[in-house]
């Protein structure tokens, strides 16, 4: 009796070993990357502009640089921009010790962000900053409003390149490309920033030409995937 429950034992046993063994057996897979561009014209641009300020008081150098940022403002709100799109980024005041003079002095930063959805105001604006007493363009970056859908056809771009070389691959062996196991997003967030330059503001009178300094180009939404395809 006790060899018989041993024998059943050892057939469960081997019977458990065998499925497990056969579930454990490797899938056939390819691993492929693939990476999908879309090509856009801008069409906004976010604006970091600084005001700067140096001086021997502390209060007199934050005086100072509160009465340029008001001019500045009242510049930006005469371009009719709305106020959601323009922000107080950054306010600093630091003493800043001359170890020649063995004395302090000051620096009073104020950085205001400004998203431009007009492309087409971008001289007029920067121009109108600057007379008003800005001192610092921090960064200008390059957006589109329609980045989201963009992006979107860059994920199904990088798809079906992704699909193309898997096909590729295998078309040589005799064997079909399947379903995907696994999808990795390997998309890295960056907005390029733009060739531009900063000119000699002097407007030199109401009839002066506008003056084109920025060139908006192109910028790319790219999108990167990994993908494990069955192989049939």
């Amino acid at each position: 009796m006790k060899s018989m429950t041993h024998t059943a034992a050892l057939l469960i046993a081997f019977v458990t070993f065998n499925v497990s063994a056969q579930e454990q057996k490797p899938i056939p897979q390819i691993n492929v990357s693939g990476e999908g561009k879309v090509k856009v014209v801008p069409d906004q641009a976010m604006i970091s502009v600084s005001v700067d300020t140096k001086g021997n008081k502390a209060a007199d150098v934050k005086k100072q640089n509160d009465e340029t940022v008001e001019r500045v403002i009242q510049a930006i709100k005469k371009h009719k921009l709305p106020k959601e799109n323009v922000q107080t980024q950054r306010i600093s005041l630091n003493p800043v010790y001359d170890y020649e003079k063995k004395k302090y002095s000051y620096n009073a930063t104020q950085t205001i962000e400004i998203l431009l959805k007009d492309l087409n105001q971008y001289d007029a604006l920067m121009e109108s900053l600057v007379d008003a007493g800005i001192n610092r363009i921090s960064n200008v970056e390059f957006r589109s409003s329609k980045i989201e859908q963009h992006k979107s056809e860059a994920r199904k771009q990088a798809m079906l390149e992704a699909k193309k070389k898997a096909d590729d691959y295998v078309s040589v062996l005799g064997q079909k490309v399947g379903k995907a196991l696994t999808i990795s997003d390997n998309t890295q967030v960056y907005y390029p920033q733009p060739m531009y330059e900063m000119k000699a503001m002097a407007m030199g009178g109401s009839d002066v030409a506008p003056r084109e300094t920025l060139a908006v180009g192109e910028i790319s939404v790219t999108a990167n995937v990994s993908v494990s395809f069955i192989l049939e």
